[in-house]
């Protein structure tokens, strides 16, 4: 198999994932910036022009990150990120969806509103990103108020995709500037704790 990598939140999900595994696969490094992703010859192998893209030995192709994540679960189930039962697998991807529609959605929105690579590529609205900033903050606020009870990663003592994700949002604060506020004690923690594994160098 093969990995369409690049420079983004969503290629680096799937490298944090796969360093987590330990698992190595070759990969083809694409430059984003200069529009690789954006040639005719790339979108033959992903029409919308995005990363990641996981392609198989018989020549399969997998888009769509946490897609990628589960093949990559499934070809290499230990150690355990999205789940054994049927609980652990639901409550996972449970948390991983709410990591990223509260808090990598509206990190992303700011970055995709201000920086100047996307300018032209979508409309940039730079009230929304200053309200995307402020909601931001309240859902840091929110998950400081899960992470209360003193477990050590999101959805409880192991490390899952849902870290995963939640590494994502905090990825992206050092992209957009946007650091997590530094009074929400329990989500900071939990921050120092993914910071300073190895999988954050993928």
């Amino acid at each position: 198999m093969k990995l369409y990598d690049g420079q983004a939140p969503n290629p680096w999900r799937v490298r944090v994932f796969l360093a987590e595994k330990g698992v190595t696969v070759p990969m083809e490094t694409m430059q984003v910036l200069d529009g690789s992703t954006r040639t005719e010859a790339f979108r033959k192998i992903n029409s919308l022009g995005e990363l990641p893209v996981l392609e198989l030995d018989d020549g399969r192709i997998l888009t769509e990150s946490v897609a990628i994540c589960r093949y990559l679960e499934s070809e290499f189930p230990e150690p355990a990120l999205m789940g054994r039962d049927a609980f652990e697998k639901a409550h996972i991807e449970m948390w991983s969806r709410r990591m990223e529609l509260q808090l990598v959605t509206a990190l992303a929105n700011v970055g995709l509103h201000t920086i100047p690579f996307f300018d032209g590529k979508i409309e940039q609205m730079p009230d929304y990103a200053d309200s995307q900033r402020r909601a931001a903050v309240k859902r840091w606020t929110w998950f400081d108020q899960e992470m209360s009870d003193g477990r050590a990663f999101v959805t409880g003592d192991q490390f899952t995709l849902a870290d995963v994700t939640g590494m994502m949002a905090v990825k992206i604060t050092d992209i957009v500037e946007e650091p997590m506020p530094a009074n929400l004690k329990h989500a900071k923690a939990w921050e120092q704790r993914v910071r300073s594994r190895d999988s954050w160098s993928a």
